[in-house]
């Protein structure tokens, strides 16, 4: 491993294989890439059919990509040649479809005991439904946490795939990648890390279930403090049909909010649970009045904990986020920088998304594998259209 120099970022000197997929595995490269890891995505022939253009594709940020055909004799041999360089590697597809390409954990291991090999899937390695095929709403539905986010009276409300693909799945594989770095620096022995959406989705909910046992928390949506079953803690729609977030959990925040808000006495008792429905009334007639921008200008510079709620392009804008960085531009377009920051060896957008292949000679000397370049397809025209691909965790073809 070449050593860490203070502006390559935190992990500079680590190198990451990536086998291309969609979803949660490809973010959590993304996020060792943009902490400085040398990141090479092995990309197959034809590509993939869901996302964006693999050039604007900005998961494929900061790394490198090689195009390798995995059902040739010849691609499964350089992939374990990678392998056999590489600190840890990230694969995505169902249990058992690794093996029989030949580039499972026994096979990378047999080339490189202290790989770190972190297997990224919805279900897990093992138990019943481990062979089925999943997307982000079916494990958070599954783990419990669909049912928590919505109103009371209405239908769960889906999260994007924030909290399943990247928060349950991507986040604990970075931590279990990097937790295991540190066991096969330390000893010389690599192994397996099993990262699952449900786990780590269930995981994410251990606060809710020490209040449930503590009879703290009902276990149904919208009854409770922090799913929108307190009046002063969700959302309220403006005169102009948008909608500021409201959450001063803390009596001297909610006083606050009930003086700018000019609450009567009655309507300012924050933790009378029978006059709840009625504080809620009286909380979306009163935002009702005024739009957005006005009731932004009434709470600025105050703690009382409440908030415009934003769209993607004016998160961008917002003076905060603008001051910190937490929006960038890189090669004309507007992305989120790099997290958390480092005050020592921050992280940085180094380059644009690889396109497939286009990294494979480069990655070849850089890696020291010099038949890489030469047992490797051509890679794809990129304006040529990408075949079908399969679904996230289902067999390769």
């Amino acid at each position: 491993m070449t050593p860490a120099t203070p502006s390559a970022g935190p992990l500079a000197g680590v190198r990451v294989l990536e086998l291309a997929g969609i979803g949660p595995g490809p973010f959590a490269a993304m996020l060792l890439a943009d902490l400085g890891a040398d990141v090479v995505r092995v990309d197959r022939p034809g590509g993939q059919v869901l996302g964006p253009d693999p050039g604007r594709d900005l998961t494929n940020r900061n790394k490198r990509s090689v195009l390798i055909d995995l059902k040739a004799p010849e691609g499964a041999a350089a992939v374990r040649d990678l392998a056999a360089r590489a600190d840890l590697l990230i694969e995505g597809w169902r249990p058992g479809v690794a093996e029989r390409l030949g580039v499972g954990p026994d096979d990378c291991l047999a080339h490189n005991p202290a790989l770190v090999y972190g297997r990224m899937t919805g279900w897990g390695q093992d138990g019943p439904l481990a062979e089925r095929a999943g997307h982000d709403v079916t494990y958070l539905a599954t783990s419990g946490l669909l049912g928590l986010i919505g109103p009371a009276d209405g239908p769960p409300a889906i999260p994007a795939n924030l909290l399943g693909d990247y928060a349950g799945g991507s986040l604990y594989l970075v931590v279990g990648l990097l937790a295991a770095l540190h066991h096969a620096r330390a000893t010389g022995t690599g192994q397996v890390v099993d990262a699952a959406i449900v786990d780590g989705a269930a995981h994410l909910s251990t606060m809710l279930w020490g209040l449930l046992d503590a009879g703290l928390w009902q276990d149904r949506r919208g009854a409770n403090l922090l799913d929108g079953g307190a009046p002063w803690y969700g959302t309220y729609r403006t005169s102009d049909d948008r909608w500021m977030a409201v959450g001063p959990l803390e009596p001297r925040f909610y006083a606050e909010f009930a003086r700018l808000l000019e609450l009567d006495a009655d309507a300012s008792d924050q933790y009378d649970l029978a006059r709840w429905p009625e504080l809620r009334a009286v909380l979306a007639a009163r935002f009702a009045t005024r739009t957005q921008a006005e009731w932004t200008e009434l709470f600025a510079g105050h703690d009382a904990c409440v908030a415009p709620v934003l769209t993607l392009r004016q998160a961008a804008a917002h003076p905060h986020l603008a001051a910190r960085g937490s929006y960038t531009e890189r090669d004309g377009t507007l992305q989120p920088g790099t997290a958390p920051r480092f005050s020592a060896t921050p992280g940085a957008l180094r380059t644009p998304p690889a396109r497939p292949g286009e990294h494979t000679a480069e990655v070849a000397r850089d890696w020291a594998v010099p038949a890489l370049d030469s047992r490797t397809p051509q890679a794809p025209d990129p304006d040529t259209p990408a075949p079908d691909t399969p679904a996230p965790h289902q067999p390769a073809p």
